[in-house]
């Protein structure tokens, strides 16, 4: 009977000691899952941070330069020769400037001869000048006509002679 009751007693230990030893195996395969789908979550939310954002193309509409006499208190014959470029906001803007070139031409023109030489070889002569193209744009180029996104003005030719 002794026998039988240390049987018994081991028996017990055994099977006490084999489910302590698959609740131990269930944590640890449970932390195990845990932590792999936290570093997918985090090496996903890193890849999305980590994807650099594209600036948007820039769009830009050449007008062929320009030679026109200048107004000049000192001088009869200063001529100015400028060439540019619009950078535009959107391709409706483009669009609108490209099909009625010859009117914005003629706007540019107009403007470019009665500037003064002095103004325009003068310190920020050429900012003034390129805020004066930019509100050329504010003036609709036809009717009905969305607002035009004229961002900046870029001189790629300038010479005062």
């Amino acid at each position: 009977m002794a026998n039988a009751t240390a049987k018994a007693g081991g028996s017990r230990k055994t099977a006490f000691l084999i489910v302590l030893l698959v609740i131990l195996v269930a944590a640890v395969a449970a932390v195990n899952v845990y932590l792999l789908l936290d570093q997918h979550g985090t090496a996903q939310a890193s890849e999305a941070e980590a994807a650099p954002v594209e600036a948007p193309s820039p769009i830009f509409v050449r007008v062929d330069p320009f030679t026109v006499n200048l107004q000049s208190e000192r001088y009869s014959d200063r001529l100015l020769y400028v060439g540019l470029t619009l950078k535009v906001g959107d391709e409706t803007s483009q669009r609108i400037i490209q099909e009625h070139l010859p009117l914005v031409r003629s706007r540019l023109l107009l403007l470019f001869s009665e500037q003064l030489d002095e103004d325009l070889v003068a310190p920020g002569g050429r900012q003034a000048l390129a805020q004066q193209v930019q509100a050329l744009f504010d003036e609709p180029l036809t009717e009905p006509q969305p607002t035009l996104a004229v961002d900046e003005v870029l001189f790629t030719e300038f010479i005062v002679q």
